[in-house]
């Protein structure tokens, strides 16, 4: 086992950092200030086209997708993807810099792998350019969606269309001004065996019939651009060449796109952590308390080394997985992408949780990003199914294993 990156690996996450420290870093306060004025909610913040135009120029573009797409993409695996995304998960809006957040690089994954060449043309080239961006519609307020066989939305044949009809929540990045694509999920028969039931069909934003119901604040915050709304389908017609993969594909499109969705969380996780503590080590070897520096206190110091440990854990647990991945796929790699999903948001909450008491009350505003950081972690538990389904999953897949 090799822990050394590559040539080319080493390279882009060299560059990466120096983006960061250039562009990324030094635009926080106003991106922080921009998002929360009332006047520009669903509104992007000015300066993001212009670090998109950088990061492309730079070859830092689509370094989440593991194929090749000439210039669009550099074709990385998602080992080779790991540090990377760990270095822009240390701010919360970089990934977007890069094409490389969510829900467009899942949905970016899914056409890749699954859409028809029309489908590639209409949609995807859009979205690896950076032209538009992009949302998936699978979660439902009447039923438990983290089993997604469950949900009963309904895409139903009318001749040369199907029509769509149900009711979406906690859909992300549909307020973006430049939203133009909605992935569905819902049930074309749902008399077929369970996991046959359900597919997936391309919905243009601009549909009649896609309405918003209402905007989900998150931890009293709208997440502006891209937000999280309840979305209600009436009627909604669309032809029948959207669907994608055909009927009865849309369980297995949704466990494809989930796991590496999945194990991206978890890399940025790791770079939010990977940062809060070092803060907590910057001002634990500053602040004097009590006519002793934080860094003379054993506690702190055993916060610190708890919190080197957990991430170290974490990290090579997400570099298992991945590397799991490009061998034998989401499907043979369910067991690491449970464990990690389950272990690496709990573990930067807590990193964040004790740089937070170690900043006192700067911790807890806008000073720094470790506030944001355990939010963001505490969402990522419920996020892309709750602890308890990846623990139920887990212990199952082990169960069998170990009996067979």
């Amino acid at each position: 086992m090799n822990f050394e990156h590559s040539e080319k690996v080493a390279q882009l996450v060299t560059e990466l950092a120096a983006f960061m420290d250039e562009h990324i870093y030094p635009a926080e306060g106003e991106v922080r200030e921009w998002t929360a004025a009332e006047a520009n909610r669903w509104k992007v913040w000015p300066g993001m086209a212009a670090l998109k135009e950088k990061a492309r120029a730079q070859g830092l573009w689509n370094l989440f997708l593991p194929l090749e797409y000439g210039e669009l993409s550099p074709g990385l695996t998602n080992l080779e993807y790991a540090p990377l995304a760990e270095l822009m998960g240390r701010v919360p809006w970089a990934a977007e810099v890069f094409n490389c957040s969510p829900p467009d690089t899942g949905n970016m994954e899914v056409l890749a792998k699954f859409g028809t060449e029309q489908q590639k043309r209409e949609w995807l080239t859009d979205l690896l350019e950076g032209k538009t961006r992009s949302a998936y519609l699978m979660t439902e307020p009447a039923v438990a969606s983290s089993d997604a066989t469950n949900v009963e939305t309904s895409i139903r044949r009318d001749g040369p269309d199907y029509v769509i009809n149900g009711r979406k929540w906690w859909i992300s990045g549909i307020m973006e001004p430049e939203c133009k694509l909605l992935l569905v999920m819902g049930k074309t028969d749902p008399e077929s065996p369970r996991h046959l039931q359900q597919s997936t069909i391309i919905v243009p934003r601009d549909s009649p019939g896609v309405t918003i119901v209402r905007n989900l604040r998150t931890f009293n915050s709208w997440h502006s651009p891209g937000g999280e709304a309840e979305v209600l389908l009436e009627d909604v017609r669309v032809p029948a060449e959207n669907i994608v993969l055909g009927e009865g594909r849309g369980f297995e499109i949704a466990q494809g796109r989930l796991g590496p969705g999945r194990i991206h969380h978890c890399m940025r996780s790791i770079g939010q952590a990977q940062r809060a503590l070092e803060l907590m080590c910057v001002r634990a070897a500053n602040r004097v308390a009590f006519g002793r520096k934080l860094s003379d206190q054993g506690s702190i110091r055993q916060d610190i080394a708890r919190s080197f440990i957990e991430i170290e854990q974490a990290r090579l647990l997400t570099l298992k997985a991945a590397d799991a991945m490009d061998r034998v796929g989401s499907k043979g790699a369910l067991d690491l992408i449970a464990a990690i999903k389950i272990v690496a948001p709990q573990m930067a909450q807590t990193v964040a949780d004790r740089a937070m008491q170690i900043h006192g009350a700067m911790g807890f505003c806008d000073d720094t990003p470790l506030a944001e950081t355990f939010l963001i972690n505490r969402f990522l538990r419920m996020a892309d199914g709750p602890d308890e389904v990846h623990l139920n999953q887990l212990g199952r897949l082990k169960l069998k294993e170990y009996n067979a």
